[in-house]
């Protein structure tokens, strides 16, 4: 969906899509004399356009107003009718007004230059003629100074921590404790472990086991 913020609608700035975005006309090819402008509604309403013209005498405009469903396009055909010498080089323009269906404010407008040219070739001359820029002189370098390179801490060799080293003899220590139903067992009850208790400290020596390995 191509929502548009409400002030888009109330300013009067809702952006309208046209294509081309001029019309050329050339007077040695009758082909150029009608031109067709393509409006799209990308929006979510339907619009309602009309098609202005500083010389209307000299063109002809098929439906110069209409309606625009929204998310659909219209094709307007413009035909110039006054091809002389008199009007090449000239510059026009088509002003394509938009208004919200069944309202009268404006909500947008877009303008379309046109211009007639002798031929194709004329056009290529009367564009604007770009050229090289000229190239600016370098500024003078400036002395950079080697900044000293600091040694690379060296990687830590050091041997297991001293937590690893603890936990592996809590777990040894656990491991030699009495289990509970053992006959004979003058320790107090809490340095009694169960099965599970010293399973799980035989698994936690098996990871600090391939800990210290790794190392």
């Amino acid at each position: 969906m191509f929502s548009q913020p409400p002030s888009a609608f109330s300013d009067g700035r809702l952006p309208i899509f046209v294509f081309p975005s001029s019309l050329k006309f050339y007077s040695n090819d009758q082909a150029t004399h009608k031109q067709v402008l393509t409006m799209y509604n990308p929006y979510d309403i339907s619009l309602r356009f009309k098609v202005l013209s500083t010389s209307p005498r000299k063109f002809s405009v098929v439906e110069s107003e209409g309606t625009v469903k929204s998310k659909c396009r219209v094709d307007i055909v413009i035909r110039h009718q006054d091809i002389c010498i008199d009007n090449e080089g000239v510059g026009d323009k088509f002003r394509i007004q938009v208004f919200e269906r069944g309202r009268r404010k404006k909500i947008g407008e877009k303008d379309i230059p046109a211009v007639l040219y002798p031929s194709k070739e004329m056009d290529d001359t009367i564009d604007d003629r770009f050229e090289t820029m000229p190239v600016s002189p370098k500024p003078p370098r400036t002395d950079i100074k080697n900044l000293p390179i600091q040694n690379a801490r060296p990687a830590d060799t050091s041997g297991p921590g001293l937590v690893v080293i603890l936990a592996a003899i809590m777990c040894i220590g656990a491991l030699m404790l009495p289990t509970q139903g053992d006959k004979g067992s003058r320790l107090p009850d809490y340095l009694v472990l169960t099965v599970n208790q010293k399973l799980i400290a035989a698994y936690v020596l098996g990871l600090i086991t391939m800990v210290l390995l790794k190392t």
